[in-house]
């Protein structure tokens, strides 16, 4: 089934996400902001109307245009949609972030949200699709299978399935390395801790100095990684994603070990899942070893420092 539905996912989704993008765009012209997200991190409390209209277009489509979707388990950031419909249990889950990055989209500081889509099981990733609605002019890519990483421009004046296909895939070996470290999730210590990083020999960038989304900038080598402390289920793992398809890891700081998902908890403040811990995440496996290093004795509950 695994291979079914990434065929299915490949092939149907695209437009999709385009048309999801577009809506995000339109809607971002607006007061759309709305409350009720009470973490105390003004990145993970920001929610807008684009939010939920988009996430509600995108697991509707996904509910009509083909039964497979439906034997999946599905994770979403946000309540809307036909979310029942989808399986209760299953060994492969659909996890979607209708706008990643809300807080930027909402202020318009920048340009480099995202709609995210990605199908995993217990152990990794299979399948990514990232859809970058004003990444330049026309809009940008990220799609990630077992066979290629794509990163680039869309063409509007084709299919998006036509206009991902036209993309050449990343090449890992001609993929250039990058010091540039993207550092989350340590509420007001982002910036303290982005400093130690670049410590280190690395040049670590909290979220306000962070230029684009990470995922072009991971698949394209622009950054080489990530440490993040308890990572969402519905972003990060597009970035472990690239990372492993590019030969390098995620891996908890504390003991070392490959992350899975084995193992989520719901952060209640902000109402959504997470992994427990800090994740380093790399396709270098010695900038890898750095992160994890550094950071192996910094605590692991998120609201305890």
């Amino acid at each position: 089934m695994q291979n079914e539905l990434i065929s299915a996912l490949s092939e149907k989704l695209p437009a999709v996400m385009r048309w999801a993008g577009s809506i995000a765009r339109e809607l971002r012209k607006h007061n759309i902001e709305i409350t009720g997200k009470t973490s105390g991190s003004v990145f993970t409390d920001a929610l807008t109307l684009a939010d939920l209209t988009v996430q509600d277009l995108i697991i509707n489509a996904m509910r009509d245009l083909d039964p497979l979707f439906l034997k999946c388990k599905i994770e979403a950031e946000e309540t809307t949609g036909d979310l029942e419909r989808f399986a209760t249990e299953s060994d492969l889950t659909l996890s979607l972030d209708p706008i990643d990055g809300t807080k930027q989209f909402r202020d318009k500081t920048g340009n480099g949200y995202s709609v995210m889509l990605h199908l995993r099981n217990q152990s990794d990733v299979v399948y990514s699709l990232i859809y970058l609605p004003e990444q330049g002019s026309t809009g940008g890519w990220v799609e990630v299978s077992a066979e290629f990483i794509r990163c680039g421009k869309d063409d509007c004046s084709i299919t998006a399935r036509e206009a991902l296909d036209a993309l050449e895939p990343i090449d890992p070996q001609t993929r250039p390395d990058s010091p540039n470290i993207y550092l989350i999730g340590f509420q007001q210590r982002d910036p303290e801790c982005a400093e130690m990083v670049t410590q280190i020999g690395l040049k670590g960038f909290a979220p306000d100095q962070m230029p684009d989304s990470i995922y072009p900038l991971l698949a394209s080598g622009k950054f080489g990684g990530s440490l993040i402390h308890s990572p969402n289920i519905y972003d990060f793992p597009v970035s472990l994603h690239i990372a492993r398809k590019l030969g390098g890891d995620a891996v908890w700081v504390h003991h070392g070990e490959s992350v899975h998902f084995k193992e989520t908890w719901m952060d209640d403040r902000a109402d959504m899942l997470r992994l427990p811990g800090i994740v380093a995440c790399s396709a270098n496996r010695e900038t890898l070893k750095k992160l994890a290093n550094l950071a192996k004795d910094w605590n692991p509950n998120r609201y305890d420092h």
